[in-house]
């Protein structure tokens, strides 16, 4: 029993922002060396019955005597009673999850943030392009697309990551393939196994071809990665409105209260981390914002 479970108190009212609230860990599924997918559970049904997320929001995950850290959401909106977290084991925080077993409790505070904007993608086409853990806040968008396909254009997946050791939801591609998503993956570095394509992640763009007045753009990964997109993007005369990408940066309160996330005029806590490139613009890709 980790440490969690002697001091979230499940009595916690749900009315206060700052509170985390108890969680129990239900499967912890290996994605890739030091990556893993928790999926949680509130403890108490009352919030677990009123909880709802849009894809790209995040929770604060809590666990006492290390602190908290926001992850992005990567499971189904559609059930929203299972709280899907890709985790990459990178700091104190993420490490010490990282040594939680199923049955543990963590503190859950959430959702936060602004959304990717499926609410404008009917009869549109989705270019989704994803570096490495970024897949994982894309990865709600394409369940939630899969649940009502019939309703969009193309749906294009732009997907890469270091070597292919490194490449998430292996058992899940095929069935998005099934589905409706056209697949497109890249590798920095193949194996002796690897039979696809090398490179980095915006070079796939040469490889596909769509309509830029009916295309949104949803890119998710390093900031350098995205740049790239963005200017490949643009190259194809998609409009700049059309571009939305996902940004991380340290986030403490998660409400705005800290500043810690600031970007020029922004807080990525609540006006991101999905932001559409064309407001970001006079900011992105420069240093000390």
């Amino acid at each position: 029993m980790s440490v969690a479970n002697h001091t979230l108190d499940p009595r916690s009212t749900p009315l206060d922002p700052m509170l985390p609230h108890p969680a129990e860990i239900q499967s912890i599924h290996p994605e890739a060396y030091g990556i893993s997918t928790f999926s949680l559970n509130f403890v108490d049904p009352a919030e677990a019955a009123a909880y709802h997320f849009s894809p790209g929001q995040f929770n604060m995950l809590y666990l006492p005597g290390f602190g908290e850290v926001a992850i992005s959401l990567s499971s189904d909106p559609g059930e929203p009673q299972v709280l899907g977290h890709t985790i990459r084991y990178a700091g104190s925080v993420t490490r010490a999850l990282g040594r939680l077993r199923v049955g543990d409790l963590l503190g859950v505070r959430g959702p936060y943030g602004s959304a990717w904007p499926l609410e404008n993608a009917p009869g549109k086409n989705l270019v989704l392009v994803a570096g490495g853990i970024g897949l994982a806040p894309l990865r709600p968008v394409i369940l939630s697309v899969l649940r009502q396909r019939d309703l969009y254009g193309r749906v294009l997946l732009l997907y890469g990551a270091r070597t292919p050791a490194d490449l998430l939801y292996h058992d899940e591609i095929g069935r998005w393939r099934e589905g409706g998503v056209e697949v497109h993956i890249t590798v920095d570095l193949a194996d002796e196994q690897w039979k696809g394509q090398v490179g980095v992640v915006p070079q796939l763009f040469y490889r596909i071809r769509v309509d830029p007045k009916q295309t949104l753009v949803m890119t998710c990964g390093p900031e350098i990665m995205m740049r790239f997109v963005i200017y490949e993007a643009l190259a194809r005369r998609i409009p700049k409105q059309s571009v939305f990408v996902s940004m991380e940066r340290n986030m403490k309160c998660a409400v705005g209260f800290c500043g810690h996330c600031q970007f020029g005029p922004t807080f990525i806590c609540k006006q991101g981390p999905v932001l559409n490139f064309a407001a970001l613009e006079p900011f992105f890709g420069k240093e000390d914002f």
